[in-house]
């Protein structure tokens, strides 16, 4: 039997790697899927319910695996549902391919059903390649292309195939005239900035008094560096959300979070030093960095495209974090720099973590979400992977988990999209099958997504070695971090047409599909239900009935914004007397004695 074009992307992409591709069927790609079995299902097709959710599940895999992620769909309403996940992906910088049918080419430009214009669609979203096999001898330099980008650019890629093409049979290009060859090989390559550039970075260092770090994710192949240097700069090191795992949270000058969802040790390391060192991070919100013209700055990262747009650094070294670093450490000086600054880093620390678990023990109606991620902390496993969702889970993902050395964790960092925890959740057991898996994720993301994912949970949990996957719902009826948004920047009590959802039993829900499902009412239940639902054999649901009035308050709040949110609930909220009680209880405990004497 002749191979045809549909057999040769499957082997292809086995070729280079590729063990899972997350999709949904649709005619537009009967070619590929008549191949998946022929190929005996390798790589393995993984169904989701949903085409945003089967480029979520590539976004989670690519993540936690430092892989490409592939998906699929069909033509038209397929490739369209893709686009939110692989938005996701350009917007976080993650290595995604994505392979979608098309009408036959006969029909192309008639209007034809379910004919879209799949170039434009995919213009934006894959604007590093996106392209169409309309021969079989363009396959494999438009693959291979499409995954070197991918990974070279870290960014979603396209290949578009009409169904007609699929079924014709494979010739590869042959050695004449606008023929294009092709290769397999994707050498490792390393991006180092000059050694004179190297040379004013250290400079400005050397010279720093209270030195901040700022690393993301684009430090994440370089932990044992960003230690290295942040002790011999008597540095505080503030985390943005995509790079909470780069650091463990157990080292004495690591604050956290920054930003909205962060820590107030954070907010005063950038608002207090004098020199900031930003590692692999393009952390978007100037007003938590220092004030311009207050500090001096250094910026590492690879990408030529993304240095120099936060802050006005004075030196931008274009690079790899690890090899960049490696260059630098050796030209810092460390023997004359005070402890003074260090100290207050560790203490404000200190002070931060004592805030934070009295802030998780405050009574709330019924369950307060604070103590829900606080009780969770201590008994997450030292494999774990975690995902958070977006919403005002993400707030107490951000600040109430400790990251130790060897966990990991993610979430839409730049997208900040509903509806990715549960299907980042899925693709990081796919990447990892022999390790468990949490995701933190309120009720709207819940109903938006996480429930019709839970079936794909079920289909597929006897494939992984440690089955494993935990799903925290917050469950308060509201969309608790626009309600929220919508009280303290616009001034607006909560219109509950737009905030208010349905009560839905998740647990219960779970429960129907064979799984685990705990439904925890009270306080005093919180931390039985974390545990037996990561002490399940299978994946489980654990639903928690939390107070929609706890403020998810920002690190910089002051008694005046308070104030003036306090206010605007005031107007007529519906439940008004709940939350200046919750916000008033929350604030205040940064101003109660700690252990450590308060510095201003």
């Amino acid at each position: 039997m002749s191979t045809k074009v549909a057999d040769h992307v499957l082997q292809r992409l086995r070729e280079w790697g590729v063990d899972h591709v997350f999709g949904y069927p649709g005619d537009g790609i009967n070619g590929l899927l008549a191949a998946w079995g022929r190929a005996e299902n390798e790589p393995r097709f993984i169904q989701s319910r949903h085409e945003e959710m089967s480029a979520f599940q590539a976004v989670g895999y690519a993540k936690f695996s430092g892989r490409l992620g592939v998906c699929a769909a069909t033509s038209g309403p397929g490739a369209i549902h893709l686009l939110n996940g692989l938005y996701d992906a350009k917007l976080d910088h993650v290595p995604v391919l994505a392979i979608v049918g098309q009408t036959h080419r006969s029909a192309m430009g008639g209007s034809y059903q379910q004919e879209v214009d799949l170039h434009t669609l995919f213009k934006d979203v894959a604007s590093d390649f996106v392209e169409t096999v309309t021969v079989p001898e363009q396959l494999p330099n438009v693959l291979d292309r499409a995954i070197r980008t991918a990974y070279a650019r870290r960014a979603p890629t396209a290949v578009i195939i009409p169904g007609d093409v699929q079924e014709l049979d494979y010739a590869p290009p042959t050695h004449e005239f606008k023929m294009v060859p092709s290769s397999l090989d994707r050498s490792s390559w390393t991006a180092v900035p000059s050694d004179e550039s190297v040379r004013r970075a250290a400079e400005i260092l050397n010279s720093g008094d209270k030195v901040a770090i700022l690393a993301g994710q684009g430090a994440s192949g370089a932990r044992d560096e960003v230690e290295r240097i942040a002790e011999l700069l008597g540095a505080g090191v503030a985390k943005a959300l995509l790079g909470k795992d780069v650091l463990s949270d157990e080292l004495p000058y690591v604050t956290g979070a920054i930003g909205l969802l962060g820590t107030r040790p954070s907010y005063e390391l950038m608002r207090d030093c004098d020199t900031l060192l930003t590692i692999g991070s393009s952390f978007p919100y100037t007003q938590f960095l220092p004030e311009f013209g207050k500090a001096r700055g250094v910026q590492i990262d690879i990408d030529p495209h993304m240095v120099g747009m936060r802050y006005p650094y004075e030196v931008n070294l274009v690079g790899d974090a690890r090899a960049t670093l490696q260059r630098l450490i050796p030209l810092i000086e460390s023997e004359e720099r005070g402890r003074e600054w260090y100290d207050t880093v560790c203490d404000n620390v200190v002070r931060w973590r004592e805030v934070m678990e009295r802030r998780a023990h405050l009574s709330a109606d019924p369950i307060n979400p604070e103590y829900v991620a606080r009780a969770l902390d201590p008994l997450l496993p030292a494999d774990a992977i975690v995902s958070s969702d977006s919403g005002s889970a993400a707030n107490w993902y951000a600040r109430h988990l400790t990251m130790r050395p060897g966990m990991r964790a993610s979430l839409s960092g730049t997208l900040a999209t509903m509806g990715c925890g549960v299907p980042y959740a899925i693709g990081a057991k796919f990447a990892h099958p022999d390790r468990p898996a949490i995701a933190l994720v309120g009720d709207g993301a819940m109903q938006m997504n996480g429930l019709a994912e839970l079936i794909t949970a079920a289909k597929y949990k006897d494939l992984w070695e440690d089955p494993r996957l935990v799903v925290g719902v917050f469950n308060n009826h509201d969309l608790n971090q626009v309600t929220w948004e919508m009280r303290a920047m616009e001034g607006a009590p909560s219109f509950l047409p737009s905030q208010e959802i349905p009560d839905v039993q998740y647990a219960a829900f779970a429960r129907s599909l064979g799984l685990t499902g705990i439904r925890v009412e009270k306080p005093e239940d919180v931390e039985s239900g974390w545990r037996a639902g990561l002490e399940a054999d299978g994946p489980a649901v654990v639903e928690f009935l939390t107070d929609p009035a706890v403020p998810p308050i920002p690190p910089h709040a002051t008694w005046e914004q308070m104030e003036a949110t306090a206010a605007s609930i005031l107007k007529g909220d519906a439940d008004r007397g709940s939350m200046v009680r919750q916000g008033f209880k929350a604030k205040v405990q940064e101003f109660l004695p700690g252990r450590e004497k308060r510095r201003d």
